[in-house]
């Protein structure tokens, strides 16, 4: 993978992070779930509903009316659904990995993630009568940095049926045997990762999850706690969102709570790595630490070739002031894969902490080559700019 801004949704790990890993149905027989909000010190807020999520407003529908005329409704329409897109909006259609906005919102600002964006592309093509399929897209575990926390994310794109001709020139579009995948990443279909479908409640739990993270970030807690309860509740088969409910409450030093809401992601997804993570951490805090133990080295095993891992790892030790550390694991993951923005930025921002402004400047300027998007390579100029001129503060996103 070659950019760190492609992911729409998000899950809580502890080096720390939120996130929201892959999901799977067990074959077991699940239990009940635990019940971790009775006598709670948060008071529940009202969170928009599934309708007014996915809800197009009257101006919308009626410029969709105009430019899809009713006869002439087919996939062929989609193509200038998408240039629909571009026209309301910039034309770059790039997204911001925090911005989680209802339809109507994003149709207005359509610099949101991709979550947005193809919430918005669901409920124009459902209103023009496409059948769509919301997809979750099984990257790598990656994570990002933001306001001291790894944020693990992940990616979605919108399958719509049936067939149409090729030959958009939309690079946000691309062609299968049978059907139109509409993906706000222009990167990820060229890396053929697999898919498998999500439901519209998946969606919605995950528009909360996300909702849930930005709030917490802000320390906003009674948000927070009713995102992430609202969450569970839309889709509780959602491992993520019971893994970001437990981090929540894991900080709030509700201890027991916390166990057994990281118990539950787990049963629902034996393989949400995330979850397991941040569980062997709480055993640490609680003085089990053969368990913990246990557990992380078998995920560093697991990890070690990932080079988003050795990323996350460079940003906590940078964090920690750790810089020689950092530099090792920022190396490694460029090791890895010498494509990925994010390794080089870390070198930039560690070697300008030690003074050495020649190797800033040197991995700044490769963060800047290999940066995907726009906004990224901005970034990165005027952190050149101000480090050209000795006034640099490279610190910080």
């Amino acid at each position: 993978m070659t950019t760190s801004n492609r992911f729409t949704y998000l899950v809580i790990t502890l080096f720390m992070s939120f996130i929201t890993a892959c999901q799977s149905t067990p074959n077991q027989v699940l239990g009940a779930p635990p019940n971790i909000s009775q006598n709670q010190p948060f008071t529940l807020l009202p969170v928009e509903t599934e309708a007014e999520i996915f809800e197009l407003n009257d101006d919308i529908k009626q410029q969709l009316t105009t430019t899809f005329p009713a006869k002439k409704r087919n996939l062929r329409s989609t193509r200038k659904l998408l240039q629909f897109l571009l026209d309301n909006g910039d034309a770059s259609l790039s997204y911001q990995s925090g911005a989680t906005l209802i339809a109507n919102q994003a149709y207005n600002d359509l610099n949101a993630n991709c979550l947005s964006l193809s919430i918005l592309a669901y409920s124009m093509a459902d209103f023009l009568g496409m059948h769509s399929q919301f997809q979750q897209v099984h990257i790598p575990e990656y994570w990002a940095l933001n306001k001291g926390y790894n944020l693990l994310t992940g990616h979605i794109n919108l399958r719509v049926s049936p067939p149409r001709n090729s030959g958009s020139n939309i690079s946000y579009v691309y062609t299968t045997e049978s059907s139109l995948i509409i993906d706000f990443d222009p990167n990820s279909h060229s890396e053929k990762f697999k898919t498998s479908a999500i439901s519209k409640a998946r969606i919605t739990a995950m528009f909360y999850n996300n909702k849930g993270v930005t709030a917490m970030l802000k320390k906003q807690h009674n948000t927070a706690y009713s995102y992430f309860l609202a969450a569970t509740k839309a889709d509780p088969l959602y491992s993520g969102a019971w893994g970001n409910l437990a981090v929540f409450l894991r900080i709030h030093n509700q201890l027991n709570n916390a166990e057994l809401a990281y118990n539950h992601a787990l049963a629902i997804d034996e393989n949400n790595n995330t979850a397991l993570g941040n569980l062997a951490l709480l055993y640490r805090i609680t003085e089990r630490h053969d368990q913990a133990d246990k557990i992380l080295t078998m995920l560093d095993k697991k990890r070690q070739a990932n080079p988003y891992y050795h990323i996350s790892l460079g940003h906590t030790a940078y964090q920690n002031k750790a810089y020689q550390d950092a530099i090792k694991h920022y190396s490694k993951a460029k090791r890895l894969d010498n494509l990925i923005h994010d390794s080089y930025f870390g070198l930039a921002r560690t070697y300008f902490k030690l003074g050495d402004l020649k190797h800033a400047n040197k991995q700044l300027r490769l963060a800047n080559k290999h940066a995907d998007f726009a906004h990224d390579k901005k970034r990165y100029q005027l952190k050149l700019t101000a480090l050209s001129n000795m006034t640099a503060k490279v610190d910080g996103y």
